[in-house]
């Protein structure tokens, strides 16, 4: 449901603007002063500011005094609504124990995400015993495009529902490897279809390939199942052997889930 005016024609600008100043916190790395977020939103300093001194007083954000340099960021009551969603979700505990038995099976890092939109957000990541590997945290989203689940996930459409969703917005580059043109990312879901199984090699991040199959208890399937190798243990019967047990928890999932009365 979205916030509408009195007269219900639109949406109501300042429940607009404050899930705007929400979105642009929780998307970066750091706080962010005044300043920054004005020139990230364009909205008026004085009613940007207002919102601010709200969000703070509940808790939703939270900030580090310093005048002008003064920095905001996201508070706990924002956490507590993200878990909220978490909780609620009845496919999650199944999703967890399964990567679970991914992870002892490969000995990488797993992760369990959904499409939402152009992007892909992590629900569930089990790392592997390694600390040192890079990982995807709960609650991160990342472009659909740039990801093997996102791929996996995108390859349960047709190329007009592909174009269609991601429009004529550019596909961001999160590295230098990441697709970008159009026609290449269409090829990769072709192959993707083809095998069974989403591959991409440090579209996304440095140092690391990712191979995703979609969880497929819903049609089209809304969430997927990866898995993260180094690049350096990435050799191609490597890829084949993590691929066959990423697929085969995917659809061990799936099952599951449908049994459970889980859609």
């Amino acid at each position: 449901m979205t916030g509408t005016d009195d007269a219900g024609r639109g949406p109501v600008k300042s429940a607009e603007r404050t899930v705007q100043i929400m979105e642009v916190l929780a998307a970066s790395p750091e706080r962010l002063t005044l300043g920054r977020l004005q020139e990230l939103t364009g909205y008026p300093r004085s009613s940007l500011y207002a919102l601010l001194r709200t969000l703070v007083a509940l808790k939703w954000i939270e900030v580090e005094e310093g005048g002008e340099a003064a920095g905001f960021g996201i508070g706990p009551r924002a956490l507590l609504c993200g878990t909220a969603y978490l909780d609620r979700d009845p496919a999650l505990p199944h999703a967890v124990r399964q990567i679970e038995q991914l992870r002892a099976d490969v000995g990488y890092t797993t992760h369990y995400a959904r499409l939402d939109g152009t992007n892909v957000i992590y629900l569930a990541t089990r790392e592997a015993t390694d600390s040192r590997r890079l990982t995807s945290r709960v609650g991160r989203q990342l472009p659909a495009h740039a990801t093997a689940l996102g791929k996996a996930l995108l390859s349960e459409l047709t190329a007009r529902e592909v174009d269609a969703l991601l429009s004529e917005q550019p596909l961001e580059a999160l590295t230098p490897h990441t697709v970008t043109r159009r026609p290449a990312l269409r090829e990769e879901l072709e192959q993707t279809r083809i095998r069974g199984w989403a591959l991409e090699s440090e579209q996304n991040t440095p140092g690391l390939c990712c191979v995703a199959a979609t969880v497929s208890y819903r049609i089209p399937a809304t969430d997927a199942i990866s898995c993260s190798i180094p690049l350096d243990h990435a050799t191609d019967q490597e890829i084949e052997r993590v691929a066959e047990a990423v697929t085969r928890h995917a659809t061990e999932l799936a099952g599951t889930l449908r049994r459970n009365g889980i859609r």
